[in-house]
Formats: structure tokens, C-alpha cells, sequence
């Protein structure tokens, strides 16, 4: 029954976003927007607002100030090419236009019409990136203070337990992935989008392969790699084909959301079998992680201009981020206390020869 629901819910949610990806984009095809932004382009305005990054006003004259008028070099971060400033007035105007006659917003390039706040594109998504960011560093310092500084150690300083390394590389990998994801929310170009999509796909890919070390109990360093090889290969080929073939939108969540699918489908067999002592903590995070995952499939459009959907889920990862780390905590400290009692009862066997 588990396993009937998993494939039903990866096969909605590959449609729905299938759907999504191909149609997402119905302010852009509005006649009226279109006007707008092939005027802008002529005249380096929309309205009253001229953009000096066009060069150019309204009657032909340059716009741009003497060198010592233009803001410095640290504060231009906050500025936008000439296209992406014409798109983003006309939009607004749009839209302004489309609540007075009770209409409801629509995307424009595949995005919802955000507001910008000092030039970052999605604000929101930016902020509760960052959180999810601090999460992990506070998840992985915790973890790193108890293993080293808590926690009983071998004489050569290295740590009874056997899945350290893995989580240190899954907190730098995660690190990385929220990074991303915050100057993407940030800025949407096309190489911070690459930098996100890689990011979101190497921790998917990884966190699979510890799901499935983890859930079996894989010790040995042989074994291991085994495991890994094949999905190294298969996420280092998809990333390198994201990045230099093709930034397939579509194919590329089918594949995130099967990474996605069968490490909770992973984590909740484990969950259901083991006797593991924070075993509800697992299912707190599959649970809840697989309702957030809901959110992507009811997108709708922004509040305000700001928290939409995907925003939403990713402020919800916050707390599971949290509850995720205090699981890993927990089982250094159960499989260390087992080893220690292994080694007691080793020991006590020896002397009794």
C-alpha cells in the first residue's frame, strides 16, 4: 500500500510539473505587456521611469550621468540590464492594471510577478534560503561539538561512530545547495539558475546514497563505493548535461523528484522496521516533508508580491531542517553507545580467558 501511494504521488507530481514548465507563461504572451516592453526597448522608458542601463530617453538623448552622478561600483549590485528592467515595470503596470478589473495575476516568463526589494528578485525565497542555510550550520556545528567534545573517542582521536564523514560531507554539500538557492532567488541569470539546479541536484543525489548506506547499515568502505559509484555517475552526468547540452526544466525535476521520492520511500521503511530510539523523528521529517512537498504542486501566485508557493516550502523546510538534525545527533549517540558496549563486552570476554 506505501509503495502504491509513493508511485502515485510521483507520477501527479511529475505531471503536474511537466504542466507547469510548459505552460507557465501567460502574462508574457499578453498582447499589451508585449507592447510595453518593445517600447521600452526604444525608448529606454516605461511611463515616467527611464533606465539609464538603456543609454537612451524617450527623444533620443543619453541618459547616463557624468561618472562622479553614477552610484559606485558596491552599490550597482542592485541594478538590472536594460531587458530585465523593461520587463519587470511593464509587468507591474500590467498587473496594476489586472487587479483593477479583478483580474488575478499571472506569470510572465514562467515566474510570478514578484516585487523587487533593493533589487533582489524574490526576497522572501531569499530569506527563508538563508534560514535554511543557518539551520544546517547550526545542525552541523551541534552535531561536530557532540562527536568531538561530548562523545567518547578512539585512542587515535577518531570517532566510534562510523558515519561521521558522511554527514560532514552531506552538511557541506547542503551548504552549498542553500547558497545557490539564495543568489538564484536572488538574481535569476542564467549561470546562478545552472549553480542552483547543479546544487539542488548534488545534495539530492548524495543524500540518496547516505539514505541507502544509512537505512542498510553499510560499514565497509568497499561496499561503500559500490553503492555509490552508479549514482555519482548518474548525478555527475545529469549535472553535465544540465550545464553543457541542455537545462531540460522538465526532465530535470522528474529526476529531482525521483531522487526525492525514493530516499523518504527509504527513510520511512527504516523508520517502520528499526527499533531505533528517535525512530518518530524520522517520521516527523518524511511526513511532514512529503505534505510540504505539496506546496509545489498548489502554486499559487505571491502575497503581496512576495511569499508564493515555493517560498512557503522552502520556510517550511526551517523547522524539518532542525528536527533533521536532531536525528543525526541522536543516532551518533546510540550507535556510539552500542559500540561502546560491544567493546565492553569484548573486553570482559578477554579477561574471563
Amino acid at each position: 500500500m506505501l509503495k502504491h501511494y509513493w508511485v502515485a504521488f510521483f507520477v501527479v507530481v511529475s505531471w503536474v510539473v511537466n504542466f507547469r514548465v510548459l505552460d507557465a507563461s501567460a502574462g508574457d504572451a499578453d498582447p499589451l505587456y508585449r507592447v510595453c516592453v518593445k517600447q521600452c526597448g526604444e525608448t529606454g522608458c516605461v511611463a515616467q521611469r527611464c533606465f539609464p542601463q538603456c543609454n537612451f530617453s524617450s527623444d533620443g538623448v543619453s541618459i547616463d550621468g557624468p561618472w562622479y552622478m553614477q552610484e559606485p561600483l558596491y552599490m550597482q549590485w542592485k541594478q538590472w540590464d536594460c531587458q530585465s528592467d523593461c520587463r519587470y515595470y511593464c509587468m507591474l503596470d500590467r498587473e496594476n492594471e489586472r487587479e483593477a478589473t479583478g483580474h488575478d495575476p499571472v506569470k510572465y516568463h514562467g515566474k510570478w510577478p514578484f516585487k523587487r526589494v533593493y533589487g533582489i528578485q524574490e526576497p522572501a525565497s531569499v530569506v527563508f534560503s538563508v534560514l535554511n542555510l543557518a539551520m544546517h550550520f547550526h545542525g552541523w556545528i551541534s552535531f561536530f561539538v557532540l562527536l568531538y567534545y561530548k562523545l567518547p573517542l578512539r585512542r587515535d582521536k577518531k570517532t566510534y561512530y562510523y558515519f561521521a564523514s558522511l554527514w560532514h560531507i552531506y552538511a557541506l554539500l547542503s551548504f552549498n545547495s542553500w547558497f545557490w538557492s539564495a543568489v538564484f532567488h536572488s538574481r535569476d541569470v542564467d549561470l546562478t539558475e545552472k549553480l542552483d539546479y547543479s546544487s539542488a541536484v548534488a545534495i539530492l543525489g548524495y543524500s540518496l546514497i547516505l539514505s541507502i548506506l544509512r537505512s542498510f547499515d553499510v560499514k565497509d568502505d568497499a561496499v561503500r563505493v559500490m553503492v555509490a559509484a552508479p549514482l555519482l555517475a548518474f548525478v555527475t552526468t545529469h549535472i553535465l548535461y544540465l550545464n553543457f547540452y541542455k537545462l531540460d526544466y522538465g526532465w530535470n525535476m522528474q529526476v529531482c523528484v525521483v531522487m526525492a521520492v525514493l530516499q523518504l520511500l527509504l527513510w520511512a521503511i527504516w523508520a517502520g522496521v528499526t527499533r531505533h530510539p528517535s525512530r518518530w523523528k524520522l517520521w516527523v521529517v518524511v511526513v511532514a516533508g512529503g505534505l510540504a512537498m505539496l506546496l509545489e504542486i498548489y502554486d499559487f501566485p505571491p502575497y503581496q508580491g512576495f511569499v508564493d508557493a515555493h517560498a512557503a516550502w522552502h520556510a517550511t523546510t526551517i523547522p524539518l531542517t532542525y528536527v533533521w538534525w536532531s536525528f543525526i545527533r541522536d543516532d551518533a549517540e546510540f550507535l556510539t553507545s552500542n559500540q561502546m558496549k560491544r567493546l565492553k563486552t569484548s573486553n570482559l570476554a578477554k579477561k574471563a580467558k
